[in-house]
């Protein structure tokens, strides 16, 4: 007979999602991922593949449970620069108080270990970063529309930048970082892009 699922994956994915952002991929083992899921070993097996494979199914829930929404947002909202900064405002917050203070954020987390050399893992971390790339070069777009910018910044280079000033506010939250220090931090780099008049 086939074996029958009696469990809901999505409520699987997310703990494992929550284990992983707390305490990291690579120092979780099998047997807690069983702990707290609750399955045992050959159900895990036989859902999800192998552990990397796990890995990346909790990447790509995470990407569109937490990540997405919150690129769309930013895309959408037509403010530039002020825009740009509510996001790493409520992104600071986030990370420094909170139900997941100081987890990181499980993306970037992910980039700092050796699981991102792994091609289905990759592949997310790489659909993580365009999205949310994508997203600054919306709102720094729509900024210099609106004569928010220097006229000679290279929006394309900006939007790389402030995705990596996302990236280093995770991880350095998950250090510890006070959240006044890392949004001093964030406003140098948009003083950086913006004309006089907007600072």
């Amino acid at each position: 007979m086939p074996d029958i699922k009696h469990f809901d994956t999505d409520v699987v994915l997310d703990q494992v999602v929550h284990l992983f952002w707390q305490r990291g991929a690579d120092t979780t083992g099998i047997a807690e991922i069983v702990e707290t899921t609750g399955l045992s070993r050959s159900s895990l097996y036989a859902t999800f593949g192998g552990k990397a494979q796990l890995h990346a199914a909790a990447l790509g829930r995470y990407l569109e449970q937490q990540s997405r929404p919150v690129f769309d947002a930013l895309a959408a909202d037509t403010r530039g620069v002020p825009a740009i900064a509510a996001f790493f405002e409520r992104l600071v917050a986030a990370r420094c108080s909170g139900e997941h203070a100081r987890w990181g954020c499980l993306v970037t987390n992910t980039h700092a270990t050796t699981g991102g050399d792994l091609p289905e893992i990759r592949e997310i971390l790489n659909r993580h970063h365009d999205a949310l790339q994508a997203a600054m070069r919306t709102a720094l777009e729509t900024a210099r529309a609106d004569g928010q910018l220097r006229t000679d910044l290279d929006v394309d280079a900006a939007a790389e930048a402030l995705a990596l000033q996302a990236y280093a506010v995770n991880l350095r939250s998950r250090a510890g970082a006070e959240a006044a220090v890392l949004l001093a931090g964030v406003r140098a780099v948009l003083d950086g892009f913006t004309t006089t008049e907007e600072r």
